[in-house]
């Protein structure tokens, strides 16, 4: 690993405020929202700790709403799925949060 410091950033506000609304939610919610809280966590001490997902598989939006050129999956509890790109420059390692579904939703979403 580097010695450049890592960060955990949303893709967009609205993304940061649905996770912030999980804190409030139902049992179900808050319980997501320490699933979340957790990856950033792990990500902040590893950004590859996920799992990198094959070029062929991505949706056309992360690529064209992101400009990535590299896809990971990070698995939560209960079959949640948390998507993120990380980006790196001579000064820092960002692990951009693109979002979070069911496993269900990620299925659909990547053709499974």
């Amino acid at each position: 690993m580097s010695d450049k410091p890592i960060y955990v950033a949303f893709a967009n506000p609205k993304l940061e405020n649905n996770f912030d609304k999980l804190k409030e939610g139902k049992f179900e919610d808050k319980q997501l929202y320490e699933f979340i809280e957790r990856a950033i966590d792990d990500l902040k001490k590893n950004p590859i700790c996920g799992v990198k997902i094959p070029r062929k598989l991505w949706p056309k939006g992360y690529i064209k709403n992101y400009q990535i050129n590299n896809l990971w999956k990070y698995d939560l509890p209960d079959g949640w799925r948390l998507i993120y790109s990380i980006f790196e420059d001579k000064l820092m390692i960002i692990n951009l949060i693109l979002e979070w579904f069911p496993h269900k939703e990620y299925e659909r979403k990547f053709g499974y």
